[in-house]
């Protein structure tokens, strides 16, 4: 019986592999939301772009990775901001702004797929999806991308 050869690769064989397997001009991963946060104090300037890969980017640096947990919360809070069914009207697609309240320290833009939000730190009658998107920017933005708030 004739003894088999293992096939020689080449470096342009190696070469392409790598190419595919680095997924070159794949497509991008969808975004969740886009969060763009000012304020009054120092370091309140943020702009926040999560994906749903589950990737975060901090003022259009390089990715951060979010843990499993803000991942769930953020598709949740898009959820909300999107409406979960095709006969439910997210907060986004009802474009609401609030007005601040008599001391803010942060005001929020958040643009989602079916429109936008505006709302501060201290705006009153906001829905609990404003505090957990609040506090989901600050975490993500302390935690992940290192950042003083």
């Amino acid at each position: 019986m004739p003894r088999r050869r293992a096939p020689v690769l080449t470096a342009a064989t190696v070469l392409a592999a790598a190419v595919v397997a680095a997924g070159c001009d794949g497509p991008t991963p969808a975004d969740l939301f886009l969060v763009q946060r000012d304020g009054d104090v120092p370091g309140a300037k943020l702009t926040l772009r999560l994906t749903d890969d589950g990737g975060a980017y901090c003022n259009e640096t390089k990715r951060y990775e979010l843990t499993s947990a803000q991942l769930i919360t953020a598709r949740e809070i898009r959820g909300e901001l999107d409406g979960r069914k095709d006969e439910d009207v997210g907060l986004a697609e009802k474009h609401i702004t609030l007005k601040p309240g008599s001391i803010s320290t942060y005001n929020y833009k958040v643009r989602s797929e079916n429109g936008s939000v505006a709302f501060a730190d201290t705006s009153p009658h906001q829905p609990q999806t404003f505090y957990r998107l609040a506090q989901l920017t600050r975490e993500v933005a302390t935690q992940n991308c290192h950042l003083a708030r």
